[in-house]
């Protein structure tokens, strides 16, 4: 799937801590998809996933599927 991400808004996620970890930003504004990359590397590869993919995704980690936070 190619997406220009060249002028993607990035925000980073709510869960990252100020400590510099495991740390994704996510880009809104696609239709259709969720760009999503390592906030540690900006200018690395990005992943891009559908958005029904992403929000399932989403909905898993908030359920707990994934085990504790």
């Amino acid at each position: 799937m190619d997406v220009d991400l060249t002028d993607a808004s990035w925000r980073k996620s709510s869960y990252s801590g100020a400590n510099g970890g495991a740390c994704v930003e996510v880009a809104d504004g696609f239709a259709g998809v969720m760009p999503v990359r390592d906030s540690k590397d900006p200018h690395g590869p990005a992943l891009v996933f559908s958005a029904t993919a992403w929000q399932s995704f989403v909905t898993a980690v908030r359920t707990g599927e994934f085990g504790a936070r």
